[in-house]
């Protein structure tokens, strides 16, 4: 049986989570697993319900059918087919250990995605990309010709039908538009550090800081720069023992795995948009292989 994952936000009130598993047991479908919550600041309920249908209703029937109580308690749902892969774009300058790491969870399994391309304005990774059998696109950046790339680069967007673009340590600044066009559909990877360095060479400025602690923050890009809806956050512990050499190592290692389970939170649809926050459901119980398998 195929899972589905119905995910639901609306103004909070009596009766939703009754309605919603009223209407899958009155068609024949049991509910795997389900997630709610309530914000008390905003009014906003917010939840995420996998099911599989033991009579073989069709994903547009539930739709339809469940379209009634959607607007009785004003709803904005969706129903996600599990077994279908969202269509994603990668994006990587000149550090490549994102990248690399995407392409391997992909090759494997473990982040169940279709790579549709890969952009970059350098051409460092064009062979690995190409002997992923993946199409690769070298869009230029200046500052003269920004807005040119940027029609290239939706361009692609377009002609692949992604859903989602992934900036790999892409190290060009979006412009409003593009953000505005993509709104919640690019996901970012940065540095995250105790206290805050930015500009050139953050992990040698964090070494002589003494700081004890690095990580790395993965969000939704928005035109204000790396201030959007955080999705996921890690840290690593480092000592005074430790070179700037070994920051790095450990800064990339953290940003790779932050980076993964972000994208891997959103192709579930574990992710909403709250404000300037996210509601993030965790993974149902096995974690990534009991999503990959539906």
């Amino acid at each position: 049986m195929t899972s589905i994952a119905l995910t639901v936000q609306c103004e909070s009130r009596r009766g939703i989570v009754a309605g919603i598993s009223g209407f899958l047991a009155e068609h024949g479908c049991n509910i795997s697993d389900s997630h709610q919550f309530d914000d008390q600041e905003t009014g906003q309920f917010f939840m995420r319900v996998t099911f599989a249908s033991e009579t073989g209703a069709s994903q547009p029937d539930l739709e339809a059918a469940f379209a009634p109580l959607a607007q009785e308690f004003g709803m904005t749902f969706a129903f996600h087919d599990q077994s279908e892969k969202m269509k994603v774009i990668i994006m990587v300058s000149r550090f490549g250990h994102c990248l690399n790491d995407l392409l391997y969870r992909w090759r494997i399994g473990a982040l169940p995605i279709d790579i549709v391309a890969v952009i970059s304005n350098h051409m460092d990774y064009q062979k690995v990309v190409v002997n992923h059998d993946i199409p690769f696109h070298c869009i230029k950046v200046t500052k003269e010709n920004k807005p040119q790339a940027e029609s290239a680069i939706m361009d692609v967007v377009r002609e692949t039908g992604a859903e989602l673009i992934v900036l790999a340590r892409y190290m060009q600044i979006l412009s409003d538009e593009m953000c505005q066009k993509m709104s919640g559909r690019i996901i970012n990877i940065h540095h995250s550090f105790l206290p805050s360095f930015k500009g050139a060479n953050p992990y040698k400025q964090a070494y002589e800081r003494g700081v004890k602690l690095i990580g790395a923050t993965s969000h939704y890009v928005t035109a204000d720069l790396d201030e959007g809806p955080i999705i996921e956050q890690d840290t690593v512990r480092v000592t005074h023992a430790q070179s700037p050499s070994d920051y790095v190592s450990l800064g990339r290692d953290v940003e790779a795995q932050v980076l993964a389970r972000a994208i891997h939170a959103h192709i579930h649809h574990r992710v909403f948009l709250n404000g300037n926050k996210t509601i993030v459901f965790p993974a149902s119980p096995g974690g990534y292989a009991s999503e990959r398998m539906g």
